[in-house]
């Protein structure tokens, strides 16, 4: 085994009331200490099934500017699906140590696809109170069913129709997007990848902690996605930071979270702001998540639209292929 994983480490914490060193955020990310719990405005909610889509796009514009995240219901992903997603997650998290570690990132991998616990460089050398699995859902000539569970038997189907339905939210979102900011319905998919956009999962598993006051799921960050569509399980965690301030993501029964990612900041050239958030865990309960990372391919060249950079707002960022860029995130390299 490559490194015991945070769900062996909460099994044999059960007892406890400690967690190891290496879990323990210094002061200044403590949820504890750094949560705040007045009242704040909520991430905005949007009904994409609204009959006046002017009102969807004007929404989805100012949501993406002010926030950098918002909710999304009436999306058409029914319910039960949802519901289905969420159990052969679990049911593969509930399999047998030996049973998941078939499916674990091999060693040396280039892939982040795989079981597992540790993702990007931290330089503290502090670790996540999680475990994961990634794979591609999307396109089928990207996919790498290796790493797909075959426990339960259910879970390929689930996930194939799954993202069938995840394509025609997506595609709403991004001619949303796109429009918001003045421009041809296509501009930012097309930007970011289009057809060849790779879709990859991920299931986050956060076990419960015995000190969910000093530990994360995972530390503060932005996605390096195009944007994230994600769905959490009914055990809150989500936060969002806003107006200098650590705060809560309300959950919504069946919602779909999206979160702008770093590519569509660049797309924008700042217009549009990726969201820094991150998860805290639950001393009673296990949270899970799965969000969906919209990617460009690996070698497509991501960088400011030329219709939104001119002398008057001059490129922000640097035009680089996307696994460049990845490269430089996770390994906390200067972009």
């Amino acid at each position: 085994m490559e490194v015991e994983r945070v769900q062996a480490i909460a099994l044999s914490s059960l007892t406890k009331d400690s967690i190891p060193t290496e879990f323990i955020r210094p002061e200044e990310e403590q949820p504890a200490i750094t949560t705040f719990h007045g009242p704040v405005p909520e991430i905005p909610v949007i009904d994409l099934d609204d009959h006046d889509q002017e009102k969807v796009i004007r929404l989805i514009a100012n949501a993406s500017r002010d926030w950098g995240i918002f909710q999304v219901v009436n999306h058409g992903i029914p319910f039960d699906l949802i519901e289905k997603l969420q159990q052969v997650g679990k049911e593969f998290f509930d399999l047998p140590q030996e049973e998941k570690e078939l499916y674990a990132k091999p060693s040396g991998a280039q892939t982040i696809e795989g079981y597992g616990s540790k993702l990007g460089k931290d330089l503290q050398g502090k670790k996540n109170w999680a475990d994961h699995l990634f794979h591609r859902i999307w396109p089928p000539s990207r996919i790498n069913y290796q790493f797909w569970p075959q426990n339960p038997p259910s879970y390929r189907a689930v996930n194939e129709e799954y993202a069938e339905y995840m394509r025609r939210v997506v595609d709403k979102l991004f001619k949303c997007l796109s429009i918001g900011l003045g421009l041809a319905p296509h501009a930012i998919k097309e930007g970011a990848g289009g057809e060849e956009m790779e879709y990859l999962m991920k299931i986050n598993y956060y076990p419960t902690c015995p000190r969910p006051d000093l530990a994360l799921g995972v530390a503060s960050h932005t996605d390096l996605s195009a944007i994230t569509v994600l769905v959490p399980n009914d055990v809150p965690g989500l936060q969002v930071f806003k107006d200098g301030l650590w705060i809560d993501a309300k959950y919504i029964p069946g919602a779909l979270i999206i979160h702008i990612g770093d590519q569509i900041e660049i797309l924008s050239n700042g217009k549009y702001k990726a969201v820094l958030h991150r998860t805290t865990v639950d001393k009673e309960k296990t949270r899970m998540s799965w969000p969906v990372f919209l990617e460009p391919p690996g070698e497509f060249v991501v960088g400011p639209l030329p219709q939104l950079a001119d002398e008057q707002n001059p490129p922000k960022y640097k035009a680089k292929r996307f696994k460049d860029y990845s490269y430089c995130k996770l390994n906390k390299l200067p972009q």
